[in-house]
């Protein structure tokens, strides 16, 4: 059964896409960017506070399905430009302790609403 996830506790789709959608067992979370939760804006100027932003945004909508980050089996970071690859992996490896999902960084010649960092997530459902 394929299920669509609405939460508050992470910042509205930003177009015609659900924040996350579960199915056989799994929970595919949308790229999440650096929204506020209410008001949609842009959070942070740097790479750094960028990714600390997604970070709380997934850990919200993780949270609205019984999920952590100890859950994360796959994540996939875009990155506006390959030169902020360490800020953001000292951030994002600030939040996976000895747990570390797979994981794909890849440099895109733009991400939505001219944020500097996209995170993906896939997660195991319990």
């Amino acid at each position: 059964m394929i299920q669509q996830v609405q939460t508050k506790k992470a910042p509205k789709a930003v177009g015609p896409y659900s924040q996350a959608i579960t199915a056989n067992g799994f929970a595919y979370l949308s790229g999440m960017l650096p929204l506020h939760i209410e008001n949609g804006t842009i959070i942070g100027t740097t790479a750094a506070e960028q990714t600390e932003q997604i970070m709380k945004n997934i850990s919200g909508l993780l949270s609205d399905l019984n999920l952590t980050l100890e859950d994360i089996v796959k994540t996939t970071v875009f990155l506006d430009s390959m030169n902020s690859f360490q800020e953001v992996n000292e951030v994002y490896g600030a939040y996976f302790s000895s747990h570390k999902p797979a994981r794909s960084c890849v440099e895109v010649s733009a991400i939505p609403k001219g944020a500097l960092v996209e995170i993906e997530v896939i997660a195991k459902l319990n």
